[in-house]
């Protein structure tokens, strides 16, 4: 039998972020090619812990009455305490390091443990000092109790080798689907037009310069808008300082979940910005590369490995809006030629069937793994 636990997501089906889609892709496709796979999820509240099926995928939903960081770990040493318990536990698959730590228990039972590390947590700026602490130990500690690391990024592949020996890592990237058709009317309810606007899908912090697009953009008159996605409050500072920063051509939309929609924002508009300063292949930017969208990104080697070359990229604010003054001129042809570079990008390794055809040839090659002990 071929058995895979998912740990350290919320669970499936997908409403929370790009741990959760991913499960909720690799979880079908796995089933779909033999083995049985349960998902563990977390629920808000107190109860029993219970089971049920998704798409013939099981699930173990897990309550937990605390909110945050600490409900989290609650919820991720709850998931291993009951696979521990599971008579038969194939192998684990954990989604990223938080609470790495956790993962011993899984080492001293024998249950082979693969960690897709994710980004450069303990980096980011929204973090306190405590926090970074955490998850840099959290970091090292899944290094170590990981049996392999999985990395989705081949920059986080070469800062695990400084960690780990290469062979126990394996660089495979985020996928997307390819998106080739949108309800242009959808736009009308946000006040944009076809072409006409640059988008921003990005959570309102520091490290995602969205302060620094937002004024580059508002620097001058463009012609066009910048719609910016996510949920803003006046209560914080950052995030107040980004809304006042901002010109009348700056249109901030809110939290928009509904996929139709997102998918007409990045398919019909004349850019797509992504100003993410760390992490690896950042979910984001792979479904603008699947949706065709010119990509404006901050410069670094995370952003460049993923968008390829023919994206524009700035360093700073300054750069930021001399792109932008390119951009509100661009002729359709030079834009053609950036909608199909990053199709072409998307193409090579980005697609979801290529994503999990190599998740499946690596577990796959662990449960042999297995059955030989």
């Amino acid at each position: 039998m071929k058995k895979i636990s998912i740990l350290g997501t919320r669970g499936v089906p997908a409403g929370h972020g790009g741990f959760e889609t991913f499960a909720a892709r690799l979880a079908p496709y796995l089933l779909e090619r033999g083995w049985r796979v349960t998902v563990y999820c977390q629920e808000d509240g107190e109860g029993s812990i219970h089971e049920d099926e998704w798409q013939g995928v099981r699930r173990v939903h897990i309550p937990v009455a605390r909110a945050g960081a600490a409900g989290t770990m609650e919820f991720d040493w709850a998931s291993i305490s009951h696979l521990l318990r599971e008579p038969e536990p194939g192998l684990a698959l954990t989604l990223g390091y938080n609470t790495a730590l956790f993962c011993a228990r899984l080492r001293m039972r024998g249950i082979p443990n693969l960690i897709n590390m994710d980004g450069l947590e303990w980096k980011r700026d929204k973090w306190s000092f405590p926090a970074r602490a955490w998850l840099w130990l959290n970091e090292r500690a899944g290094c170590l109790l990981g049996d392999h690391l999985i990395a989705d990024h081949p920059e986080i592949a070469n800062h695990l080798a400084t960690r780990v020996r290469r062979e126990k890592i394996t660089m495979i990237p985020y996928g997307a689907d390819s998106v080739t058709a949108a309800d242009a009317g959808l736009l009308q309810r946000y006040g944009l037009e076809p072409d006409r606007f640059a988008v921003v899908i990005a959570r309102p912090e520091p490290e995602n310069s969205i302060l620094e697009i937002v004024r580059a953009f508002s620097a001058k008159p463009r012609g066009i808008k910048l719609a910016v996605l996510g949920r803003y409050s006046d209560e914080i500072p950052f995030q107040a300082e980004v809304k006042r920063s901002a010109s009348d051509e700056v249109i901030f939309l809110g939290a928009i979940y509904d996929v139709n929609a997102v998918s007409a924002l990045r398919l019909l508009s004349r850019a797509y910005v992504h100003g993410h300063r760390v992490g690896g292949t950042n979910p984001s930017l792979v479904e603008a590369l699947g949706a065709g969208c010119a990509v404006i990104a901050h410069d670094n080697p995370f952003n460049r490995w993923v968008a390829g070359p023919r994206a524009m990229y700035f360093a700073d604010e300054r750069g930021c809006s001399e792109i932008f003054d390119t951009l509100a001129h661009m002729t359709p042809d030079a834009l053609a030629v950036m909608h199909a570079a990053s199709r072409e990008r998307h193409n090579q390794c980005l697609t979801w069937d290529a994503v999990l055809s190599q998740y499946e040839a690596l577990l796959s090659e662990w449960k042999n793994k297995l059955s030989a002990n």
